[in-house]
């Protein structure tokens, strides 16, 4: 089987997307990625081939900051990249939804990487959830909007062919934002209690893969901690939606206190720590081996930082503020495996830390939570390939009718997608381009 991976080219998303594609592989699958150019490195560390987007006319088409606005671009490159491949099946990242519509235009199933927790409307059940800033279903109906937009910007039929239109008030089970399958990578302890998961949805358990830390790197990052020797605190700094920089209650933190701060900048932007805080600033492609050498781990609530501290049993502080972050934030907090750390409003941030750090019992039920992940982490990746294969067989049952047909397209698929070029013209066939 020819499959395509076509995830957001962000670390929190490609990472996971590429330990699928490890174990496709190793199946005997053709599995090649497509995605930003500066995902390709990492790509050729898991051994798998990769293409540049922006070859496909795909710029900034996977980057995970502009996701909600990409719709047509990453439509474009995903439909003409999966072509080239031969593609049967499509991976792809939650949110991807240029990759959704690609794989309906060119009729092949579509498998999505989710996060750790479910983002939107339960099947049933639920009843009781702590709704942090917005409903489920406000997200549900917002998310399938752009959606929808980016079905009208690619000029497809108001509703999709293989199954009919979701709303949040008709129910879960036919979204299309679930493809054909949703992998969670979380643990079902985080969903809320008693909460039914829509048929499509399905736990895998943490998908853990990341490049392998630089020696020397990580040989500077030591040096810098045993000049501090204070006890070191690893702060994963996500997208802020608006909520302010973070930098005056991490400065008023780590200066003066007991601890030391490694601090990943992550996608943040203008970097503030003052001379005299004990912050060590980071930008690398791996949170592993920096969270070997923490207690305690601050994040937002994404789902990288959050599932690399409870692999490693580190208990969280979490201040959450968009996106996925509040839903996961209430779940860990449920969980007893994080405090709440306030964005504003505390005048002793450096007190809340030291009280988390000191705190056996958050730390126990972290641990015990990361447990359970480290159990599901050890079959995630086969897991997830055993429903990509599962998925392709149950398409396979189906019969395959294409429904592209855009000015813009330099070929018409055939069956299963494969492409014939159109007027002659076979211009994206250069072998610079070809995927294996």
């Amino acid at each position: 089987m020819n499959i395509l991976l076509c995830p957001l080219s962000d670390g929190g998303y490609l990472y996971p997307t590429l330990a699928v594609g490890r174990e496709l592989r190793r199946r005997g699958h053709r599995v090649s990625v497509l995605g930003r150019a500066t995902a390709a490195p990492f790509a050729a560390e898991a051994g798998l081939p990769f293409a540049a987007a922006e070859e496909f006319g795909g710029e900034r088409a996977f980057s995970a900051a502009r996701w909600g606005v990409m719709g047509l671009a990453q439509y474009r490159a995903t439909v003409r990249a999966a072509r080239q491949a031969r593609a049967d099946l499509l991976v792809t990242s939650v949110l991807c939804n240029g990759a959704l519509l690609a794989a309906e235009a060119l009729d092949v199933p579509v498998v999505v990487i989710g996060l750790s927790i479910h983002l939107w409307i339960y099947r049933s059940g639920g009843e009781g959830e702590p709704q942090y800033g917005r409903t489920r279903e406000n997200r549900t109906l917002e998310t399938l909007a752009l959606y929808d937009a980016a079905r009208e910007e690619a000029g497809l039929p108001a509703r999709p062919a293989r199954r009919s239109r979701a709303t949040a008030a008709d129910g879960p089970d036919d979204s299309p934002l679930l493809g054909d399958a949703l992998l969670l990578r979380g643990d079902p302890e985080l969903e809320h209690p008693g909460a039914e998961l829509p048929p499509r949805v399905h736990q895998v358990g943490p998908l853990d893969w990341e490049p392998a830390a630089d020696p020397g790197e990580l040989a500077a990052v030591d040096d810098a901690l045993v000049r501090s020797g204070k006890p070191v605190v690893y702060v994963h700094l996500g997208r802020f939606f608006g909520g302010g920089t973070p930098w005056p209650r991490l400065n008023a933190t780590f200066t003066g206190g007991r601890y030391q701060a490694v601090v990943e900048q992550g996608r943040t932007a203008e970097p503030r720590p003052d001379p005299d805080a004990d912050i060590l600033l980071v930008r690398k492609p791996w949170l592993g081996p920096l969270v070997d050498r923490a207690g305690l781990v601050l994040t937002a609530g994404t789902s990288a930082p959050v599932l690399g501290a409870l692999l490693r049993g580190r208990p969280l502080g979490v201040t959450p503020n968009g996106s996925e972050q509040p839903v996961l934030a209430g779940a860990l907090l449920r969980a007893g495996a994080a405090v709440h750390l306030p964005r504003t409003g505390h005048p002793d941030q450096a007190g809340l830390v030291d009280a988390a750090w000191r705190d056996d019992r958050l730390r126990s039920h972290a641990e015990r939570l990361g447990r359970r992940l480290a159990d599901a982490a050890v079959n995630g990746p086969r897991r997830a390939a055993d429903l990509v294969e599962q998925t392709a067989r149950t398409s396979d049952r189906q019969p395959a009718t294409s429904r592209e047909n855009h000015g813009y397209s330099n070929s018409r698929p055939g069956p299963r997608g494969r492409g014939e070029p159109l007027g002659g013209r076979a211009g994206l066939d250069r072998s610079a381009l070809r995927l294996p």
